[in-house]
């Protein structure tokens, strides 16, 4: 179970706005997050992977603390250990496909079994720069699962993918957080385009 109570203040062309978020999480489970642009969607996901602190708040996984700002409690984001799939992909310009996987896990049998999922194994030694969108984005995404998180958060995972890898790669996604109970976050433009995915819905609207 992840529980989330914060409150964080936000930037708008309207003026200010809080983001105020008081919600429950089921472990395994798999939650889809929509709402108008700037709401802070990706804030929220950021809150959680503890890169970006809120003004107050707690945040619990099952029996772990790992933010309290009353308690000043501020678990890193390394010990946080959350899959995190980012909007501009954050890859490295000077490593490739399989060193992105290498940097995660030492596993290579899970990172073969990715590269496959991910449709990537031939560009195994390819750099980013060398990838379509697409290709960068499912990198990010298989890299977020190379360590086999527990939590992962994803921000518009699939906006760069065309309808038939989409097609193809999520139900093989779905197993994988299935097999690893992994509780799972999506973060999406388009509240239809996971449907059939998820278990749950939230939509963000700041006050």
């Amino acid at each position: 179970m992840i529980s989330v109570d914060i409150e964080k203040k936000l930037k708008a062309y309207k003026g200010q706005q809080m983001l105020k978020i008081s919600a429950q999480f089921q472990s395994g489970s798999i939650t889809k997050i929509f709402g108008p642009s700037g709401a802070g969607k990706t804030t929220f996901l950021k809150i959680i992977a503890g890169l970006i602190d809120p003004e107050k708040g707690e945040i619990k996984v099952d029996d772990n603390t790992w933010l309290d700002t009353s308690a000043k409690i501020f678990l890193s984001p390394q010990k946080r250990r959350v899959g995190f799939v980012f909007q501009n992909y954050a890859l490295f310009p000077n490593m490739t496909v399989r060193q992105h996987m290498e940097y995660a896990t030492e596993d290579n049998k899970w990172i073969d079994r990715l590269l496959a999922i991910g449709k990537l194994e031939t560009f195994a030694k390819h750099k980013p720069e060398y990838l379509s969108g697409g290709q960068q984005q499912r990198l990010s995404i298989l890299r977020a699962m190379a360590i086999k998180p527990q939590l992962l958060l994803m921000d518009e995972p699939f906006s760069a993918l065309d309808p038939k890898m989409k097609s193809e790669l999520i139900p093989e996604l779905k197993t994988l957080w299935k097999e690893l109970g992994a509780t799972t976050l999506i973060v999406t433009h388009n509240p239809h385009e996971l449907e059939g995915l998820t278990d749950a819905e939230m939509e963000i609207d700041p006050t």
